[in-house]
């Protein structure tokens, strides 16, 4: 099993370096193809950033930087694509996992993230660039099916501290990844070695995006072992003084299928709302840094990976050792709850700005540390607490056959569509948080936000068991 979780981490690191390489370089991107193509009003871009305008202009009517601002909507636009063709194709990829095993199909993703990469060098229309963006949001399936891995190969006593792994590599990666890439875009590919071929400005990133990709799928057929139908018999729990199970996992086999497909849908509908507010939250902070605070791209970039950091901190030194004591559906309440207090800083910060400087600054890092807790706890403890109702598969113990599994509660379509859920929340949260935040302020943007975290919270009672 730990040989399984190692080969998954270094496998989502690669991953998630390659996924985080390009995140930065949107607006830039943007700005290069309009140079190119603005000339064009018939154009994929012109036609495109006519779209953005009107529906900006729908909303609110910015008195400077009006096409500034259509850029960094057209930058959320192309997020909100990729997000939403992975809710379309999570599921998907998980049922095939579940039919043809984890790793045949997570190599065909591969093949499709490759070719991603490979459109993107050599995109110099906006249109080509959309095309790799659409094969990569269609292919990219490392991390569910990562995480169907580490559900086959653990028990669910220890599936909450295998799952962190995915935290991990996510913090980590989202605080290196992003420079990484903003740091070779400055690093053209020299003109003497292109060979009369025009390649993308930034194909030095996408370049190294590849080489990550083709490094993970070599890793992946070397040393990646198929895990289908190896699931591992769940040991009992110990009981405390109080009758209560030391382990605070819920234990998926107490309950009916269909008791546990209901739990499912519940935590599909929480994933599908924390996510929607929290990606929004995400999106929408740097143009609060950006409006009161005139910060630049470094000082940015600082409070970002600074966020990243201590959710890596977190989630390998507390939320492991804590989850197995308090409960999956209890430390993600905990999460909620916290980003609802972050909401609350942020709300406030806008009024002392122009008063008090250094307190709108504090504020602005208090909500900093609850993100950065919300980010450690609140996904993957619903991950790991969706993966406990889903059935455990293996084999018989008595007549050595493959163990029947409800088709409903099959690993990889359960948290296929649990994943699913949560992309349709990061397509829509960020054109919602950016629609609100321009239309009445990040004041009541914000505190609207906290309330509906806090309901969420309360309502997550039920479920949490506490």
């Amino acid at each position: 099993m730990a040989k399984v979780e190692t080969i998954v981490f270094l496998s989502l690191v690669l991953d998630l370096f390659a996924f985080t390489i390009p995140l930065p370089l949107f607006p830039r991107l943007i700005d290069w193809y309009t140079t190119r193509e603005i000339s064009d009003p018939n154009g994929f871009l012109s036609q495109t950033l006519r779209f953005v305008s009107t529906i900006r202009g729908l909303l609110y009517k910015p008195s400077l930087h009006s096409q500034k601002w259509d850029v960094v909507l057209l930058g959320g636009l192309m997020g909100s694509v990729f997000s939403m063709l992975q809710f379309i194709v999570s599921p998907r990829i998980g049922s095939l996992s579940d039919r043809h095993g984890r790793k045949k199909i997570l190599l065909i993703t591969m093949i499709g993230n490759i070719l991603s990469a490979l459109v993107w060098i050599k995109s110099t229309t906006f249109a080509s660039y959309m095309l790799s963006r659409v094969i990569g949001g269609l292919s990219e399936g490392n991390v569910q099916l990562a995480i169907a891995i580490l559900s086959d190969v653990t028990t669910p006593e220890n599936r909450s501290k295998a799952l962190a792994h995915v935290g991990i590599a996510f913090a980590i990666c989202f605080c290196i990844g992003p420079p990484i890439g903003a740091y070779f875009a400055s690093k053209p590919l020299p003109a003497a070695n292109t060979f009369g071929i025009e390649f993308n400005v930034y194909a030095v990133p996408a370049i190294i995006t590849l080489i990550l990709l083709s490094v993970e799928t070599v890793f992946l057929i070397v040393a990646l072992p198929e895990t289908r139908g190896k699931g591992i018999k769940p040991v009992e729990s110990k009981i405390k003084s109080n009758g209560k199970p030391i382990n605070g996992a819920t234990r998926p086999k107490t309950n009916s299928p269909e008791q546990r497909m209901k739990i499912l849908k519940s935590l599909r509908t929480l994933h599908l709302l924390f996510l929607g507010i929290f990606s929004g939250v995400e999106f929408t902070l740097t143009f609060l840094t950006f409006d009161l605070f005139d910060w630049d791209n470094k000082q940015n970039g600082m409070l970002i990976g600074s966020i990243g950091i201590i959710s890596a901190l977190l989630q390998g030194g507390y939320v492991r050792r804590a989850t197995s004591n308090i409960g999956e559906g209890v430390m993600a309440r905990r999460g909620v709850s916290s980003c609802a207090l972050a909401l609350v800083f942020l709300a406030i910060l806008p009024n002392y700005v122009s008063t008090n400087l250094t307190l709108s600054r504090r504020l602005l890092q208090l909500g900093a540390v609850c993100m950065a807790f919300t980010s450690a706890t609140v996904v993957n403890s619903l991950t790991a607490f969706a993966s406990l109702q889903c059935d455990e598969g293996g084999f018989d113990t008595t007549t050595g056959k493959p163990a029947k599994t409800h088709p409903q509660l099959a690993k990889g379509k359960a948290l296929g569509k649990f994943r699913s859920s949560g992309q349709l929340g990061r397509a829509i949260g960020p054109l919602i948080a950016c629609a609100s935040y321009w239309t009445v302020g990040p004041t009541y943007t914000y505190a609207t936000g906290a309330v509906a975290m806090f309901a969420l919270s309360m309502h997550m009672r039920k479920i949490a068991g506490k």
